[in-house]
């Protein structure tokens, strides 16, 4: 019979030599092998990679292309940027547009009836536009320029136009300011010879402008610009004064 010591020797004996390291000589012997076969299998790595041709020493700065560093104005987008007038031939102003000119540049402040989706806008400088609608693609902030007028004027002064006036006679800018709602609507509707009502909500955004400048140019800056005087008014717009 053997003890219960025995036994449990026995029987941990495997384990233990599994899990503890051989203090033999010969188990000695065997990681010394293992070890110099494992490093000869695996050489050691270099510390620099191969290269086929040789790196020259030089104390000279490489040459590195020019990273670009933003700068401090902001650049406006591309999208952004005023359309250029496509215009194939120079404005036409008569000797009695050219004459009458600076009593009404000279004379402020100036209005301006501006069109927008042939909607008429009577506007002078500093007034706060709510158009009816809300305008897609633009954001507070955005510069806006209406370029259809039919009438410029002042307080004695007027400029028609036939319909419209030149838009290189004249500047009107808009600021965007944000965008407007109006309080939730609802509408019932119902049908005859039924007993449910249906109710519709409705809750329209409407676009704020501000008007920054109303600017009528100069007889001076007209012909700076390449102007050409022509004797015959027909379809060029008159300087009328009011009674």
């Amino acid at each position: 019979m053997f003890s219960r010591t025995a036994l449990a020797r026995a029987f941990a004996l495997p384990f233990e030599q599994s899990a503890r390291p051989l203090t033999t000589r010969f188990g000695v012997c065997l990681r010394q092998a293992s070890t110099t076969t494992t490093s000869q299998s695996h050489p050691e790595q270099p510390t620099e990679p191969l290269s086929a041709t040789p790196r020259a020493q030089t104390s000279a700065p490489s040459q590195q292309p020019p990273t670009s560093t933003p700068s401090s104005t902001p650049q406006i987008p591309a999208s952004k940027l005023p359309v250029a007038p496509a215009f194939t031939s120079p404005v036409e102003v008569t000797k009695s547009l050219l004459e009458n000119l600076p009593y009404l540049t000279g004379q402020k402040p100036h209005y301006i009836t501006a069109h927008l989706h042939d909607k008429p806008y009577l506007l002078t400088e500093g007034d706060h536009l709510r158009l009816p609608f809300l305008m897609p693609n633009v954001k507070p902030g955005d510069v806006l320029r209406f370029n259809r007028a039919s009438l410029l004027g002042s307080r004695e002064f007027t400029l028609k136009g036939t319909p419209y006036v030149d838009e290189r006679l004249y500047e009107c800018r808009l600021r965007v300011m944000g965008v407007d709602s109006e309080p939730l609507r609802v509408k019932e509707k119902t049908k005859r010879r039924r007993r449910h009502v249906q109710r519709v909500t409705s809750k329209h955004r409407y676009t704020l402008l501000r008007v920054m400048d109303i600017k009528i140019k100069t007889a001076e800056e007209l012909l700076q610009e390449g102007a050409v005087v022509v004797e015959d008014g027909k379809g060029v717009s008159e300087v009328e004064v009011k009674a």
